[in-house]
């Protein structure tokens, strides 16, 4: 088992609202997560960090994870401390009052696999060289879609693309998308939408598909993002169990 992470702020921002780590308990399961941050200068790159932290300090206090039931449970529990953190954060920090954080989280354990969403930024496994995304964007425009009062097309230019109906920190509670997931793969990618809205799932899963290192491998897509336009701050987590 291989794995890296990386963020980067892009060419376009002057500074990173995005967090991202990938950790192991004493039990050595793994847990992957990506929070992309916004709400002003300051208020992004905070409720990230909170978030990212949190869950990092909960999970490695952690002998195991336990049965898959207990670990859902552990994982809600634990990303709803972090709501409240930043919830409170802004309640004793006027000036941070409306920062929030997207998150999308992942969990490996020898018996199981399980996503966490909410927000926008997104989770795939890979399998057979391809990129099969797990978690679902809550999204305004993902909303319509599913209306059918947009297309996927549509939706791609939509002017209001990035308005989500979820996040960190907007309230005192939030539910996360939990979604259970075969064991059956070869790789884990998590991204902040700062790499999906620069490159598609073809041109990422192509150069994880090259000669290169896990690190290589993420430097070179950070460097594609940014040779398109670099528009937004980038974060991924990615493991994989192929060994080049």
């Amino acid at each position: 088992m291989k794995y890296a992470y990386i963020t980067d702020p892009g060419i376009v921002r002057d500074h990173n609202e995005d967090s991202v780590t990938i950790v192991l308990n004493k039990s050595e399961e793994y847990l992957l997560v990506v929070s992309d941050g916004m709400g002003g200068h300051t208020g992004g790159e905070i409720a990230s960090k909170i978030a990212v932290t949190h869950l990092e300090k909960r999970f490695q206090e952690l002998d195991s994870l336990g049965s898959k039931e207990e670990a859902i449970e552990f994982l809600k529990k634990a990303v709803s401390e972090s709501n409240l953190l930043i919830y409170e954060y802004t309640k004793m920090h006027p000036e941070s009052a409306g920062m929030g954080t997207t998150i999308v989280l992942s969990v490996l354990t020898d018996n199981y696999l399980l996503f966490g969403n909410i927000g926008d930024s997104s989770g795939y496994v890979i399998k057979n060289d391809k990129m099969h995304k797990i978690t679902t964007d809550h999204t305004l425009v993902n909303l319509l879609v599913k209306n059918g009062e947009l297309t996927e097309e549509e939706a791609k230019s939509h002017p209001r693309k990035n308005v989500l109906m979820k996040a960190l920190g907007a309230s005192e509670t939030v539910e996360m998308d939990v979604i259970d997931v075969e064991l059956d793969i070869d790789g884990i990618f998590l991204c902040s939408d700062g790499l999906t809205n620069m490159l598609t799932d073809e041109q990422i899963i192509k150069v994880l598909g090259e000669s290169l290192t896990i690190e290589e491998k993420l430097q070179k897509l950070i460097y594609k993002s940014n040779n398109r336009g670099g528009l937004d701050n980038i974060a991924i987590a990615y493991l994989t169990r192929k060994v080049d």
